[in-house]
């Protein structure tokens, strides 16, 4: 119809991405209604890979469910929040009650509210690169701007504070850590965490610690609670039942806060406004929480030397040593590793390129590296959760693609156009 009215989007969401769940993705949501078989290896989802919440969660859930039909405190029940305070108090955490948790629908929804309650227009926050994308989407839907930190490959995904320092200006508000890291599964030492946690306290800046994979450790790798090392300062400390303990679909997390939350009262005021606007989270997943966190630890047997979660990593690790193409800083912790490829070897190598080929040819899902905001098309991330066997394959279905660009002459290299339109 001629003359018709083009209904337009909002103008911030240019700067939004999440190509996680992008282009690619619903690619290979395509080729799967075709018929193809998919490995799907974008996402960390355990239930996609036949892993199960622990029973006795599920049982809280049944035994509460009739308590789970109307409204509850938008903070939160009360027996959720006092078990996150109890494994807060013995991680060394102090000063904290339950009036200090919020319980959200995952993770997710309290980024979101907690960068609304802090944000003004062009206020900036310091956010890891690579980052795991909610982030700096949430930054910027919140009116601010995300400047990005480095992690860089060479110091094994571990910051500098320094560098981070340097980024700081006058309307800094917040450093975010993401600690074990998603994508590169870095875990960082305490001398660098103490390091941030100084000049966040020297200059005012809140600090929002994204510990979603707080238990999820390889190789004797020492986890250091961020509210363990933050006095001068509000920390903001975030985690959930998703990971740990195999519970996405349940869409619990929490945050609390620690620090100087004397000098915080505007901002809880505005976290309890926005909790109260979206009435309460999930309420029946809420009642896994006290079970969860009081109970039998199973991630530990899943990360430990023969379980599948160290065994599945110890494939990818053993893969990308053996193919002259890869290049691996072995993750120490969560559920990916971010594995680069040798430049040198394969000049033109560009990471969407690989995996719209390698998702259209191989059937196999990755998320390129610019999906987490670096400056290098050199990396990619997939997760650890297919068992071993699975992952063999996938290495092998890899190594047979990058072996054929190895062989093309440069000028034949038609993915990289095609990558093009693709990105169009």
């Amino acid at each position: 119809m001629s003359g018709e009215t083009v209904l337009k989007t909002s103008d911030i969401l240019p700067n939004v991405r999440y190509e996680i769940r992008g282009k690619l993705a619903r690619r290979a949501h395509e080729l799967a209604r075709k018929g193809f078989e998919i490995v799907s290896l974008n996402i960390g989802n355990p239930a996609l890979f036949g892993f199960r919440t622990p029973e006795t969660m599920r049982r809280a859930i049944i035994e509460n469910f009739e308590a789970s039909e109307g409204y509850v405190h938008q903070k939160g029940i009360f027996p959720a929040r006092e078990a996150v305070v109890m494994q807060q108090q013995a991680r060394g955490v102090v000063g904290v009650s339950a009036e200090e948790v919020f319980i959200g629908n995952g993770v997710s929804e309290l980024i979101d509210i907690s960068l609304r309650a802090l944000l003004n227009e062009g206020d900036e926050v310091l956010v890891p690169s690579p980052d795991y994308p909610l982030w700096s989407a949430a930054v910027n839907l919140n009116r601010g701007r995300a400047v990005h930190y480095p992690c860089r490959p060479e110091n094994d995904f571990v910051p500098d504070p320094e560098e981070i320092a340097a980024l700081i200006t006058p309307r800094t508000r917040a450093v975010v850590v993401v600690n074990p890291n998603n994508p590169t599964g870095a875990v960082y030492p305490r001398q660098v965490l103490e390091a941030i946690a100084a000049l966040a306290e020297r200059r005012g800046l809140v600090v929002f610690s994204d510990e979603i994979y707080d238990q999820i450790l390889y190789d004797g790798a020492q986890f250091v609670p961020m509210a363990t090392l933050v006095h001068d300062t509000l920390c903001v400390t975030m985690a959930g039942l998703s990971k740990v303990y195999r519970a996405c679909g349940y869409r619990v997390g929490w945050a609390v806060m620690s620090g100087k939350i004397s000098a915080a009262t505007e901002f809880f005021e505005a976290m309890e406004l926005l909790a109260s606007l979206r009435l309460c989270s999930n309420v029946a997943g809420q009642w896994a929480v006290q079970t969860a966190l009081g109970g039998y630890q199973s991630i530990h047997e899943l990360t430990a030397p023969g379980g599948r979660l160290y065994e599945s990593r110890r494939v990818i690790v053993e893969s990308t040593a053996s193919n002259p193409f890869f290049k691996l800083k072995i993750p120490r912790g969560a559920l990916y590793a971010f594995v680069g490829v040798d430049r040198e070897k394969l000049p033109e190598f560009d990471d969407q390129a690989f995996a719209l080929e390698l998702l259209e040819r191989k059937h196999v899902l990755v998320a390129p590296g610019v999906s987490f905001n670096v400056p290098y098309r050199d990396h990619f991330r997939i997760t650890n959760l297919p068992d071993a066997v699975t992952l063999k394959t996938v290495f092998a279905r890899m190594g047979e693609l990058l072996a054929e660009y190895a062989a093309r002459p440069a000028t034949a290299n038609t993915v990289v156009q095609a990558v093009g339109r693709f990105r169009n």
